[in-house]
């Protein structure tokens, strides 16, 4: 019968029944004279009482072993080469589907009347105080022994993981749990205070979607060195060495290259990337806005050039866009109809440096000869207006209206993250490889990204905000086009698992569509945090 009340955290009583019963099972046998009993009925009698006596002997060994888990944590250890994988679930480790029964052991269990069922027993403790006095003297070899996690040491340390045994304890039958594919689309998150196993967990994740043969990608602020080994030996494992890029802001010297701002499906991107890393409060914004339309006509102008925008590019237009104007303006009236011969007219075209607005006064003069020349001919291009606008502001003016601009840029330029992060396409001695993520998805890549956030916070919250800005745009291409788009023939589809440690670290306007829109893409995002 089972009972609606449990009650798991008596005494185990089950064992006086046990005993009479083979005790008088004993009695039959050695002596059925005694009970009048002819031998053969006196030993079926005994083997009856055997076993109900063995059936409350595991009743009573049930309520010891629940008694017993509810203070200790078995280690549970796995090989990396046993870690289980499926091509239809997840695996997540060993435990149970939490219920109401589990609610209601875990609350009797932490009763006052109960407490000492979850402290360390007698021995234990002696155990500790032990190696406490010998730490440091001839007698700390014998404090090895009661420190030995081996299974005839009945006072063997708990695991160093912290946390509550008892929340394992509710259930004796822990089993294997797995997760199906198909509700990874959905994403999941990991919450969990520092230093119990989110990482660890992560890498179990990240094995099997390795040898899965989906798309790998993982961000990791911190740099987890642990984290990167396992993943270059699970692809070595997989067979998929050559498939692995490794791009860290801490090591520029061995890393792949990644230009965050090079590829994308509209222009506008380029200055979205860069102007949600400035501050938005209060003046700021209003300066977001320009610094937005400033990058903008520069990303514009460079495209319209066959340039790719670069952090580099940027910064160094931000600080003198006069070359690009010439350049642009140059580009724009050799193509232009109605400016056969503008050449000529520009030399021939006199200035009067007193006529000038305050502004203007100090540009170069082949510039201005350009400007008025457009301006007198009634020419009109939407980029050579915008570059034209920028350029007519009074120097100061402009200076305060990009003051947040200038700094962010001198931190993504400056030493050998520019390299990284600027790449520069025609240098033919840089053998670092150079990637992007359409061609990561093409190949079946498996990425590394460390962004060395405890060295400079904002450098790896600008790269690694403006990947998943990329990451966003190139799902929004897969949907317009297909899941075949940028692909070559031979390219199986493939699911592209997105893993993300120290979230609380990267989430902000670009993470937030990647997690609600990119699903249909073959997205699927696991986020591990601290907070909520």
């Amino acid at each position: 019968m089972a009972y609606p009340v449990e009650n798991l955290l008596r005494r185990p009583v089950e064992f006086i029944p046990a005993g009479v019963f083979f005790t008088a099972a004993l009695g039959l046998v050695l002596t059925p004279e005694t009970f009048l009993l002819p031998p053969a009925v006196a030993y079926l009698a005994a083997v009856g009482l055997v076993l109900h006596a063995g059936w409350r002997l595991a009743q009573g060994s049930r309520l010891v072993r629940y008694q017993a888990n509810l203070k200790r944590l078995p280690r549970y250890s796995l090989a990396s080469e046993a870690i289980p994988w499926s091509e239809r679930a997840l695996f997540l480790g060993m435990g149970f589907h939490w219920d109401r029964r589990h609610t209601q052991r875990l609350y009797d269990t932490h009763q006052p009347e109960h407490r000492e069922l979850l402290q360390p027993g007698m021995l234990y403790r002696a155990a500790r105080r032990l190696e406490r006095s010998v730490e440091g003297t001839l007698f700390d070899r014998l404090a090895r022994i009661s420190r030995s996690d081996a299974w005839w040491n009945p006072v063997a340390p708990l695991p160093p993981v912290g946390g509550d045994p008892a929340i394992h304890g509710v259930e004796p039958d822990e089993d294997a749990v797995w997760m199906d594919l198909s509700e990874r689309v959905g994403h999941m998150l990991v919450l969990g205070t520092t230093r119990v196993g989110k990482t660890r967990l992560a890498e179990i994740l990240i094995t099997q979607d390795i040898r899965r043969g989906d798309v790998v990608i993982v961000f990791d602020p911190k740099g987890d060195a642990d984290l990167l080994k396992r993943m270059y030996a699970e692809a070595r494992r997989a067979g998929r060495a050559d498939e692995f890029h490794f791009f860290h802001l801490g090591y520029p010297e061995l890393s792949a290259r990644y230009n965050p701002v090079g590829s994308f499906s509209r222009v506008t991107e380029v200055a979205t990337r860069i102007t949600n890393q400035l501050p938005k409060e209060g003046e700021g914004a209003n300066f977001a806005q320009f610094v937005w339309g400033f990058v903008n006509a520069m990303s514009k102008a460079m495209t319209a050039l066959g340039r790719t925008p670069s952090y580099q590019d940027i910064y160094h237009y931000a600080n003198d866009i006069e070359p690009l104007v010439l350049d642009y303006c140059q580009f724009w009236l050799d193509r232009d109809p109605c400016a056969v011969g503008w050449r000529e007219d520009i030399e021939a075209l006199e200035v009067d440096p007193k006529s000038l607005d305050r502004a203007m006064k100090n540009r170069d003069l082949g510039v201005i000869k350009l400007l008025e020349y457009i301006r007198g001919k009634g020419l009109h291009d939407d980029t050579a207006a915008s570059l034209m606008k920028i350029i007519s502001y009074e120097q100061s003016y402009f200076n305060k209206l990009v003051a947040s601009l200038i700094p962010l840029l001198e931190k993504l330029t400056t030493g050998k993250v520019a390299e990284l992060v600027s790449p520069d396409m025609g240098r033919l001695d840089d053998r670092r490889p150079l990637f992007d993520w359409m061609g990561v998805i093409n190949r079946g890549g498996i990425v590394y990204v460390g962004l060395d956030a405890l060295t400079d916070y904002e450098v790896a919250g600008a790269v690694g905000n403006s990947m998943f800005s990329d990451l966003t745009s190139t799902a929004g291409r897969i949907y317009k086009h297909g899941e075949t788009y940028g692909q070559s023939a031979a390219a199986a589809k493939r699911r592209i698992s997105i893993h993300a440690d120290e979230f609380n670290e990267l989430i902000g306007d670009e993470f937030i569509p990647l997690l609600n829109k990119a699903g249909g893409a073959g997205y699927q995002v696991a986020v591990y945090t601290q907070t909520w």
